[in-house]
């Protein structure tokens, strides 16, 4: 069992996406990799995507590390990148850390990642400094995802918001029809494009299709979060067919 990882996933109640493509991903990476990984999930209550209900249910985020601690997982991925970044710059170092010790404290002690530092990271890693996004956020929301960007010296170029309120249905919003929105975004500053800046909106099929269409890397925040869960884990960050971030090829952009 030493190649065996348990994954524990911190994950908004109404989130049905967290779920499939992070273990989609990973599963895939296993036709390729010796390495295996099981799926541990806590819940923390959210149906509505606005600020107050993200707050309130950040505060539940150290409750659902602790359960997981439990299950001494070898990782936890704090996936809900919005909830983060509405709470003002540079907050994912801060949840990262505070939920890092609860487990510690726990004697369950794992890295955490969190969607909204993984995304930062990932950006950096494939060289970019201009993006252009995709959210399924209302507009205000969006902006609050732009600033944070902004003051982690990454520019947005462009963006579009899908202004869909309520968490079940960007869940339920189809991958393929990002494609479509994607040749929409106004690319021609643009070093890479993020089609999903949130882990509920699904995206994962469409990645390297517009990858390819678009001639631009293309990462979403779940793919951003799977590289960091591997290099956490101290695995080679490869899985087939999901972007430039996760090709195995992005060393020669690191800055």
């Amino acid at each position: 069992m030493d190649n065996n990882y348990r994954v524990g996933l911190i994950v908004p109640s109404s989130n049905t996406t967290m779920e499939t493509e992070i273990p989609a991903m990973l599963q895939e990476r296993m036709k390729v990799k010796p390495e295996t990984f099981t799926f541990h999930s806590a819940r923390m209550r959210m149906k509505n995507v606005t600020p107050e209900e993200l707050k309130k249910m950040d505060i539940d985020s150290d409750r659902c590390a602790l359960e997981l601690s439990d299950a001494k997982c070898d990782v936890l991925a704090y996936a809900c990148l919005v909830a983060i970044m509405c709470q003002g710059a540079g907050y994912h170092n801060v949840s990262e850390k505070r939920l890092g010790n609860a487990v510690e404290e726990n004697g369950g002690k794992a890295p955490i990642v969190s969607s909204a530092g993984a995304l930062i990271e990932g950006i950096e890693l494939i060289g970019a400094k201009k993006v252009a996004i995709i959210t399924p956020y209302m507009r205000s929301l969006t902006d609050q995802v732009i600033e944070y960007l902004n003051g982690s010296g990454i520019e947005v170029v462009d963006s579009i918001s899908l202004e869909v309120a309520d968490n079940l249905e960007v869940g339920r919003l189809d991958p393929k029809n990002l494609i479509k929105h994607a040749e929409k975004l106004n690319i021609e500053e643009a070093d890479a494009i993020v089609l999903s800046a949130c882990v509920q909106m699904p995206s994962l099929p469409s990645i390297q299709e517009v990858e390819n269409r678009l001639g631009l890397p293309v990462l979403s925040a779940a793919t951003s979060t799977v590289y960091k869960i591997l290099t956490e884990l101290n695995l080679d960050p490869i899985v087939p067919n999901a972007g430039k971030l996760l090709s195995g090829d992005i060393t020669i952009a690191v800055n």
